[in-house]
């Protein structure tokens, strides 16, 4: 006879748990609505154009850092680390940045049209497809049952 327990986490732990949610959900949702401002604020007052310096050292960069997460999410992929979760959705965050900054930065230029393809036929469908693959991964982590951690917080799904 096996003396392991399966009756769930004990009462304190999800308690904690509980708090940590609620915490941290309140903690985006006060960054969230402080953004608003924020953002209108930069949509008013910054100029349509910039000259800026550190041109060079800001993309390069940028692609170290991306570089460095897709190597990341590999080297962890192929040790079979579960870490390989964060590393492939910072790395697909990046390459949705990445896809942004460079078609918004070449509106108006002739540069525009490759820097679409690059990001319609490489960069976004490689962070879908990581995005995706994290997705189904936590799809099959055990979690707490959700009547063990709802204390009035809404609900996890719909």
């Amino acid at each position: 006879m096996s003396d392991i327990r399966t009756d769930g986490p004990p009462p304190e732990l999800l308690a904690r748990i509980r708090r940590q949610r609620r915490h941290i959900l309140e903690l985006l949702a006060v960054c969230a609505v402080g953004l608003v401002p924020w953002t209108l604020l930069l949509a008013f007052t910054l100029p349509s154009g910039y000259t800026v310096r550190q041109w060079r050292t800001t993309w390069v960069g940028f692609d170290v850092l991306l570089v460095l997460a897709m190597a990341s999410t590999a080297v962890l992929g192929w040790r079979r680390h579960r870490a390989v979760a964060v590393t492939a959705v910072a790395t697909g965050a990046l390459l949705v940045c990445d896809a942004w900054f460079d078609v918004s930065l070449a509106l108006g230029t002739p540069d525009v049209w490759q820097s679409a393809a690059l990001a319609v036929f490489v960069e976004l469908p490689l962070a879908a497809f990581l995005i995706r693959k994290v997705l189904g991964m936590l799809a099959l982590a055990e979690w707490p049952p959700a009547d063990h951690l709802t204390d009035g917080d809404p609900p996890d799904r719909p």
